[in-house]
Formats: C-alpha cells, structure tokens, sequence
C-alpha cells in the first residue's frame, strides 16, 4: 500500500522581524530546495536554529515563504490541508478525550466521523492500542501517548507526515521501540514521512536519505543516501563508520561558519 505523493521544495527563503527591532529581520532559510519521492523517509538534521521546523511548518502549510515554492504531487501548497499530517514532541492530546475520541478528533472537525469511524480501531490496532481505548491520556506512557498522536495523524491518510522531533522526549529504550513502531508504519502504509531529529543514529537507523542543514541562515549543505540493509544493526561496522562521517562533517561545518565570522 502506497499512500504518499512526492514532496518539491523550490528556492524557498523565510525570514521574521527580530523582537527587538521591527525593522531588522533574521533568515531563517536561504534558498532551500529539496525533493522526496512519493514513498521515501527523509531526515532533516543540523544545529538548533538552522529553520528545521521553520520548513516543516512551511510544508504544513501552517506559515508562508518570503519568496519560493512548496509543492505536494502536483498541487502547490498554500495552507493547512488534511494530506500533510503533523507530529510534534508533545503529543498535545486532548486530556479531556480517551485514546479513541483522540484519535477520532481530526475525522470529528473534518465531518468524516461517520464515514470513517470503521477506521478507528484498525488504526487502534495498527499502533497497539486497542486495549487502551477508553483510557484518558494521563493514564499513558510517553510512548503510548506518541502512538495516540501517530495514530490521530495518520487515519486522515496523509500522503505526507511531518515529524518534528517526535521521539525527543521519550528515554532512550522507548525512543528505540518507538522508531521501530514509526518504520512499521511506514513501511504498512507507504506514507512519504519528513522527519525532523537532533540524533544522528536515528536519522541513520531510520532514514533512506539524511539532509544536513547548515548553520542560520538554514541551507542545504549535502544529502547523504542511506543504503544500509532494513532492518538495520546500530552496531554494525557500516552503521558506526557512517554515523562518524556525519559527526565529522557536522563538526567541520561548524568549525567553517565560526571561521566566517
């Protein structure tokens, strides 16, 4: 089952006014192109405050360019729309709703509920949660939390997933289990997924290809295809010589942009 459409960013710049002074402004993108095929996972990394979210809300469509295109299939986008789901670290559960009216709520306001409510415990079922389904969420886990929100934005079928750090704020065992259980999805429902992280060995472990980011102003500094054989060994030779090609090249563009200034 492949539910994904290709992603196309195109020459896309954003800049915002600095708090302190309306008239200066602060790029946080310069000239950003990057295109994901219908299908593929893709990893953004790169230091904090070089755009990541910033071009994740741009495909979310929740922010505009200051010049450039973004474009899903063949259709540009232009605002929020249901076939771009969005996960970030807190999973933002309603803490009022149980595990099954939370992952209803987006087929709620989209007037699908009725159509689609077979649906629910499929996707129950497909993140593991069947049992938990009349649970509220402070009887969760952080993991099982995640999963309600991983459930909540993938049943509107979204053909593209934007994960903005989602696994962040989990210890490192669930974190582990986690990206098995995100891959498992990907791989059940062929959704094309970006994903944003600051963990290089995730970015490895799960990605077809990782985009590394320079420093502000954020640009594409290269894009490094992950060949390695799923499911992958985190301790193999492969695994721990490309994980410090990347920690090299990340130090070295580090060492490059303070030469700079």
């Amino acid at each position: 089952m492949t539910e994904g459409a290709s992603l196309r960013i195109a020459s896309v710049n954003k800049d915002f006014a600095k708090a302190n002074d309306v008239e200066a402004r602060t790029i946080a993108l310069h000239d950003v192109s990057l295109s994901i095929a219908a299908g593929e996972l893709v990893s953004l990394i790169g230091p904090s405050g070089c755009g990541k979210s910033t071009l994740l809300r741009l495909t979310a469509g929740l922010d505009t360019p200051n010049s450039g295109e973004l474009w899903i299939g063949p259709e540009m986008i232009t605002g929020p729309n249901a076939e771009r789901g969005l996960v970030f670290q807190d999973p933002n559960l309603f803490p009022w709703l149980t595990v099954r009216r939370n992952i209803e709520s987006g087929l709620v306001a989209r007037g699908k509920l009725q159509e689609k409510r077979h649906e629910v415990d499929e996707f129950m079922r497909l993140v593991g949660l069947e049992t938990f389904e009349n649970a509220y969420p402070h009887h969760l886990s952080g993991g099982m939390a995640q999963r309600v929100a991983l459930a909540r934005a993938l049943i509107n079928h979204p053909k593209v997933l934007l994960l903005d750090e989602p696994l962040g704020a989990l210890d490192a065992f669930t974190r582990m289990r986690m990206q098995d259980e995100v891959l498992r999805l990907w791989q059940a429902r062929g959704t094309t997924m970006l994903l944003v992280t600051h963990d290089i060995d995730e970015a490895i472990y799960m990605s077809d290809r990782i985009v590394i980011m320079t420093p502000r102003p954020g640009r594409i500094e290269r894009t490094i295809p992950i060949t390695l054989e799923r499911p992958r060994q985190r301790n193999s030779p492969e695994f721990l010589q490309l994980r410090g090609e990347i920690l090299e090249m990340l130090h070295f563009a580090g060492e490059a942009r303070s030469a700079e200034v």
